[in-house]
């Protein structure tokens, strides 16, 4: 660099100017990012809206969609068990669903969200990590009707409204943190590996099946103990249990609210650096 152009750059370091494309401090960056607060609402709104004019069935199918799941998975994983089938399946099944459907969403569309944005990324200046936050916001705005039903389906399964559902509320901010972690660490890792956007829906069903959605994790691993008790660090299967937990009053590990907001916390804070690391590269 010619001396010239060294004297220019510390005239702009100087005034606060920073290249484009160029990575500010972790710090700074996240200040940036919280400033574009209203961007963030506005994408995740706007892309909602628009599922809901290219729906028919607008907001209804946010409902339908994992019930109409819960149902068929429901059935056939139910008759497959037979005698191994845990009491309250019906209801144990709605409510894994329903917790699944949103990390899946978060997963999925999060590992694609820089990659389905490059032109926007590669034309303005702006915090990348705005694009997977929106699809995570996104997803628990689309995830909160189906949640609302919930009030309705359980009492028909016979768990009526009490105090202790009021812990859905914590389970649900845990969640999308950990959520949120998860699809900061996808989304870069897709933007330098694109075949992963092809294996990351294979990698979230193999979860959806062995997570403890559909079954009950002691019953059916009943003799190989150490099995249930690698399930008692497995995130998505703490997720799932807690809220079965506060919406059905089963018993879990208190235990469990531990490990998974450490889980949470440890994935939301290392996807955040993750993705911040790679900021420069993004726009190529």
């Amino acid at each position: 660099m010619s001396s010239e152009d060294s004297s220019i750059a510390a005239q702009a370091k100087a005034l606060g100017l920073h290249r484009v494309g160029g990575r500010p401090p972790f710090f700074r960056y996240l200040a940036q990012t919280w400033a574009r607060r209203e961007f963030i609402w506005n994408m995740a709104k706007f892309r909602l809206v628009s599922t809901f004019t290219e729906n028919r069935l607008g907001m209804a199918w946010l409902v339908l969609q994992p019930v109409f799941n819960a149902i068929v998975y429901g059935l056939i994983f139910g008759v497959l068990q037979g005698d191994a089938r845990p009491p309250d399946y019906p209801a144990r099944v709605v409510i894994g669903v329903f917790f699944f459907q949103f990390f899946r969403g978060c997963f999925n569309r999060g590992a694609r969200s820089i990659i389905n944005q490059r032109n926007l990324v590669q034309s303005l200046a702006f915090p990348r990590v705005t694009l997977p936050v929106a699809i995570v916001l996104e997803e628990l705005l689309s995830a909160l009707p189906s949640w609302g039903m919930l009030v309705v389906i359980l009492p028909v399964m016979g768990h009526w409204p009490s105090v202790e559902w009021l812990l859905i509320v914590p389970v649900i901010i845990l969640s999308t943190l950990f959520n949120a972690g998860v699809a900061l660490i996808a989304a870069r890792i897709t933007v330098h590996l694109q075949d992963m956007t092809e294996i990351i829906p294979l990698v979230t069903r193999i979860l959806f099946f062995t997570s403890g959605v559909l079954f009950d994790v002691g019953r059916i691993f009943d003799r190989w103990p150490w099995i249930v008790t690698i399930y008692d660090f497995h995130p998505i299967y703490q997720m799932v249990q807690l809220a079965r937990s506060a919406l059905m009053g089963i018993e879990v590990d208190p235990l469990y609210w531990l490990y998974f907001s450490g889980f949470a916390l440890v994935f939301f804070i290392v996807g955040l650096r993750f993705f911040w690391s790679a900021e420069e590269r993004y726009g190529r």
